[in-house]
C-alpha cells in the first residue's frame, strides 16, 4: 500500500487537474519525471505553462494560516525554470499563483487566500453562459 503522503499528493494532483479542466484549460501530465507536475494551455491566449502542485497545509500554530511549501526534494525552492506556477490544493479548493521562487507561500486564512491567489473553480464552467 502507498504511503499516506503519496496518496495525499496524488489526490491533490487529480483535484488540481480537475479544477484546471473545469476552468477550460487543456491539461497534460508528463510521461517522464519532470520538476513540474502538469502542463496546461490557457483557453484564452493559447499559451502553454507548467505547474508544480502542492497540498496546502493549515498551520494551527499560526492561527489557521495556510501555507504552500514549494520546495524540491533537496530543500530548494522551485525556480521559474522548474515551473511557471505553483498550485495549492486544500480539500476541493484549488489556488494558483505565479512561481516567484519562494520556498513558502502564505495566507492568513481561506478568505485571504482567495484574495491573494487565484481560486480555480470546483465545478465545470459553462462557456456558453
Amino acid at each position: 500500500m502507498a504511503h499516506r503522503s503519496e496518496v495525499v499528493g496524488r489526490v491533490s494532483e487529480m483535484t488540481a487537474r480537475r479544477a484546471l479542466l473545469n476552468a477550460g484549460y487543456e491539461v497534460a501530465k508528463p510521461e517522464t519525471d519532470e520538476p513540474y507536475d502538469v502542463v496546461f494551455r490557457d483557453p484564452v491566449n493559447g499559451d502553454w505553462a507548467t505547474a508544480q502542485i502542492k497540498t496546502v497545509r493549515v498551520r494551527e500554530d499560526r492561527g489557521g494560516a495556510l501555507v504552500i511549501y514549494a520546495k524540491k526534494g533537496n530543500g530548494q525552492p522551485y525556480t521559474k525554470a522548474d515551473a511557471d506556477y505553483i498550485v495549492g490544493v486544500l480539500g476541493n479548493r484549488v489556488y494558483i499563483t505565479e512561481n516567484t521562487e519562494q520556498a513558502e507561500y502564505w495566507s492568513s486564512s481561506e478568505t485571504r487566500a482567495a484574495e491573494r491567489w487565484i481560486e480555480l473553480p470546483a465545478e465545470l464552467v459553462d462557456a456558453a453562459q
